[in-house]
């Protein structure tokens, strides 16, 4: 089976609310899917997006093309990099929760990623965009456990 996948995050302040758009297109079908958070970095909606679509995929060993705005997702798979922060625990590397959770899954698929350029008339993209920020701007903001967790345990305290 042949998936397009078309994902989105924003943030509104990086920190702040945030949300994910996501569209999926196989043959004559589709589905789109946005969730919003109360407190969350640009960075993880993006990842969040991939993952949560991969995770929609219920045929395993399906092929997937994941087009993405996002350098920080496509780059950290498409380069590698990814492969080596798990070979060293994501030591000192940011959101170790979803980069887990999407290896777990990635592993199951035939995935690969297209970086597309944000806000340049690309339909499908312009549409996860959307999704996003209406997720974003929503009233059901969901907690993003384990960013606040993080946040609560940081060094990063004025005094």
């Amino acid at each position: 089976m042949s998936i397009t996948v078309y994902t989105d995050g924003s943030a509104k302040g990086n920190p702040g609310n945030g949300g994910y758009g996501v569209v999926m297109i196989s043959g004559q079908y589709r589905k789109e899917l946005k969730q919003g958070f109360r407190l969350t970095t640009n960075n993880r909606m993006e990842l969040l997006a991939v993952i949560v679509a991969l995770e929609n995929i219920k045929t395993k060993g399906s092929t997937i093309a994941i087009y993405s705005d996002s350098k920080y997702v496509v780059d950290a798979v498409e380069k590698k990099w990814v492969f080596g922060w798990e070979k060293k625990n994501f030591n000192k590397k940011k959101n170790p929760d979803l980069w887990i959770r999407f290896l777990k899954i990635y592993r199951k698929q035939k995935v690969s990623f297209i970086w597309v350029k944000g806000h340049a008339d690309n339909k499908e993209n312009e549409r996860c965009d959307v999704l996003a920020v209406q997720a974003a701007d929503g009233k059901n903001l969901q907690l993003d456990q384990w960013y606040e967790d993080s946040i609560e345990n940081s060094d990063s305290s004025l005094f």
